[in-house]
């Protein structure tokens, strides 16, 4: 069941009905409520993977509680690495163990030796990667002290498969949720009115720029062999384009629906492609994830290695970035994609600009020179860093810069229709309406100063383009892969 399914629209309007009009005046009904739907809603994709959603669950509710209630160091210590093994050894089974196995049979192989092991048929349950950070975070910051454990077995289940976030994030820490699961929540005129417009611009973006860019992107990715440098440019253009609308677009929808239902969940996206530099784009960039590896792998790194000054912080976030790039996936293009990631916060770290912010012009219609160099030149760098991101393997994607990077270059661009066409007005305006609202959250939340007519001109156009360019069968969502 995905967001953008007629599936998902049914079953939602018949949630939101009995949440809110039958069960809303006794808690733990609701939130028991909630608990089911959130089953019937990860469940909807396969069965078999909420068995496993469950028994993490449980897993990590009695340890959070033992964890916290034992006076003995020693235990609390064995309990604790007890929740991390776990956590980290499921994830590292589902996700990584084919990985792993084949890639030491290629290492041996290269030396002529045959280990004659072979990788065996894993499904990958859906959001494994998102609600087993979230658990892991729960358990660490309960071991440090951070937070206490949820004694209510219902809100901690709830807290784990919230649907809104459960498959793709963004990935809550317990001392953001919990706290609004275990009160009574009251539905707003406002909060409504604001939950609707982030659905719709999540739409927006999904069906109307993500869908039709990642057309043209999957024609030239899937031909580049054969295509001049300058397509494979638009195509690297194309899909940097589909992966943020696909991303934030469904990130948008989880908030918008979290807060329909009475709930604020972390924010994910701030405007990437307006950072003028590497950092800023990771800080503003699947926040949820970036800041969670930063405080339970950079912080921790960066303290050990201090006495290496610069050099232990290089260090530190290359590392940070590896782990941000293998989280996507088993596959050496992830490794290869962190890496260089990490590698283009050295020359910053050498000059000591790392977390030096840079504002944009909030009130100025258009940026200034520097502003826009900076941002043109941040979003180039992005764009030709995520052909690794999308390419097969390894070898592909030097094989695609070879292409990209050569004479062809400056050769007009062969297209076999003119869809891009059709598809550039709406990319632009996308943009050109994130710029606007970049000071919000939302970017059609607009301020007084905007009149009626032009906000809801823009609204028509926003659900009628998604109206037209939606088909029959709902797109997955990228980062359901991951």
């Amino acid at each position: 069941m995905v967001f953008n399914s007629i599936a998902f629209l049914v079953f939602f309007i018949l949630f939101f009905t009995l949440y809110w009009s039958v069960l809303n005046k006794n808690l733990k009904v609701q939130n028991l409520f909630l608990l089911a739907a959130c089953y019937v809603f990860y469940a909807w994709v396969d069965w078999r993977f909420l068995f496993l959603l469950i028994a993490n669950s449980t897993v990590n509710y009695f340890l959070g509680i033992y964890i916290s209630k034992d006076a003995d160091e020693k235990r609390r210590k064995i309990l604790f690495y007890i929740g991390l093994i776990f956590g980290i050894g499921i994830l590292l089974y589902f996700k990584y163990f084919n990985f792993f196995v084949s890639s030491v049979a290629g290492v041996f192989s290269i030396l002529h030796i045959n280990l004659n092991i072979h990788t065996i048929k894993i499904l990958l349950p859906l959001g494994i990667s998102f609600y087993t950070f979230r658990t892991l975070s729960y358990i660490i910051d309960i071991y440090q002290g951070k937070t206490k454990p949820v004694t209510d077995w219902v809100v901690f289940f709830s807290y784990v498969a919230f649907f809104p976030c459960v498959v793709s994030g963004p990935i809550d820490r317990a001392n953001l949720l919990v706290p609004q699961l275990e009160k009574k929540r009251v539905f707003t005129y406002e909060s409504g009115v604001d939950g609707i417009r982030q659905i719709l611009w999540g739409l927006f973006k999904k069906i109307v720029i993500a869908d039709t860019c990642a057309i043209i992107s999957d024609q030239i990715f899937d031909h580049y062999q054969t295509l001049p440098g300058s397509t494979l440019f638009i195509g690297a253009f194309f899909f940097c384009v589909d992966l943020y609308a696909d991303f934030s677009g469904y990130s948008d929808i989880a908030i918008g629906v979290a807060r329909l239902l009475g709930f604020n969940v972390t924010r994910n996206f701030n405007y990437p492609y307006f950072a003028q530099n590497i950092p800023d784009y990771w800080r503003r960039w699947h926040i949820s994830l970036t800041s969670w590896v930063t405080d339970y792998v950079f912080t921790p790194l960066s303290i050990s290695l201090r006495d290496y000054a610069k050099w232990g912080t290089i260090l530190a976030i290359i590392l940070n970035m590896v782990i941000v790039g293998v989280w996507h996936g088993p596959n050496w293009t992830f490794v290869l994609y962190g890496f260089i990631s990490g590698l283009y916060f050295i020359p910053l770290i050498l000059m000591g600009t790392m977390n030096k912010r840079k504002k944009l012009d909030q009130n100025k219609l258009l940026p200034s020179f520097a502003v826009f160099k900076g941002i043109l030149g941040t979003f180039l760098l992005t764009m030709l860093t995520d052909v690794i991101f999308r390419t097969r393997n390894v070898t592909e994607a030097f094989h695609f810069y070879a292409r990209l990077f050569s004479g062809s270059i400056i050769s007009r661009p062969v297209m076999h229709d003119n869809f891009y066409l059709c598809v550039v007005p709406f990319v632009t305006f996308m943009f050109a309406i994130e710029w606007v609202g970049k000071s919000e959250d939302v970017p059609i939340r607009f301020s007084k100063k905007v009149s009626p007519v032009v906000r809801y001109a823009i609204y028509f156009i926003l659900f009628y383009s998604s109206i037209a360019f939606m088909t029959k069968s709902a797109n997955s969502f990228i980062y359901f892969q991951f």
